[in-house]
């Protein structure tokens, strides 16, 4: 079991590593690159075609600006594709990588997590993997329960302190 991770430029990296860490937190493998819809088309379209004979099972693909990235690997690939929209220098404010991810048209789905969401994006793709393998929807059962207890030690603190 295999999550495909790429993004539209290195500038992003620094957030999508967030969903690397989290993935291999749960014990999923995961190959990285760095790919443009724009700039490499031709890489986007062979990588996104190909991924499910590597083992890959689901695409998390981020980008900021026009953010195209997810839209074009959906439209190719057999496997679920979670966008992630990173707000960039040459971004509205993140609106428009949001909404070129959230508006696409029937029969091409893009699961998109909040803008800058790497780590729900890997979570996401964990959870989608688990549904199939029961070994790791235990250590997602165990990963929920660890932020579960974080919560309560933190409302105890702060009762304390009240």
């Amino acid at each position: 079991m295999k999550v495909g991770i790429i993004m539209g430029s290195d500038s992003d990296l620094k957030i999508m590593e967030q969903a690397a860490a989290v993935l291999e937190e749960l014990g999923v493998e995961v190959e990285m690159d760095v790919m443009s819809a724009h700039r490499t088309p031709e890489k986007v379209l062979d990588y996104s075609r190909s991924a499910y004979t590597r083992g890959v099972k689901v695409i998390i693909a981020g980008a900021g600006g026009a953010a195209h990235l997810a839209g074009v690997v959906a439209a190719v690939s057999p496997l679920p594709v979670i966008g992630v929209p990173i707000k960039s220098s040459n971004s509205i404010d993140g609106w428009d990588s949001v909404l070129s991810m959230l508006q696409m048209p029937s029969g091409v789905p893009v699961a998109t997590v909040a803008l800058d969401g790497a780590k729900n994006a890997g979570i996401l793709a964990a959870q989608m993997i688990a549904t199939g393998d029961e070994a790791l929807l235990g250590r997602i059962i165990a990963y929920k329960e660890a932020m579960k207890e974080k919560v309560e030690k933190a409302s105890q603190k702060v009762r304390r302190g009240y």
